[in-house]
């Protein structure tokens, strides 16, 4: 993903000593927004949620999968003391794992990853456009730094 924030249009017209028009910034935004709907990213999105919406084989994965759901739901009211707890928790597990080895899913999930890694990036050149020092929402659980950014500059310490 590295380079696509880099292709992006410059700003015109904002200079540094002028404060920016909220409505000229949000008129960007979605400017940005349409851009980043119009691109490849976007569209394998879009084309591998559709393919995986409308599969069969994966349609009846869905169907398998909420009928554990709801037995684990079920058993859960009990708590881990219900008979049938440990059993419902791994149908879940399992037929989500096989779920997720269906090309269709694979390929959705690769798309959704890629969208969500563009549109981080975009939202941290952002912020840092603004500040290192703010904090920009990741979906990575591993996250590489405070803020998400890599920088552990920020004033709860530092990380570590």
């Amino acid at each position: 993903m590295a380079g696509i924030t880099e292709s992006l249009p410059a700003a015109t017209g904002v200079t540094e000593e002028a404060p920016a028009d909220m409505a000229d910034l949000l008129s960007r935004a979605y400017e940005l927004g349409d851009m980043i709907k119009q691109s490849a990213v976007a569209a394998d999105y879009v084309y591998w949620k559709e393919v995986a919406d409308k599969d069969e084989q994966v349609l009846a994965f869905k169907r398998l999968f909420a009928k554990a759901k709801d037995k684990f739901a079920e058993c859960e009211r009990f708590g881990r003391f219900h008979p049938d707890y440990n059993e419902a928790l791994e149908q879940v597990y399992e037929l989500q794992a096989q779920m997720d080895l269906l090309e269709p899913v694979l390929r959705f999930k690769a798309a959704e990853e890629a969208l969500d890694e563009l549109l981080h990036e975009v939202s941290l050149s952002i912020a840092r456009a603004v500040s290192d020092t703010i904090k920009v929402p990741d979906n990575n659980p591993n996250p590489k730094g405070c803020g998400s950014g890599g920088s552990c500059s920020c004033g709860s310490g530092g990380c570590g």
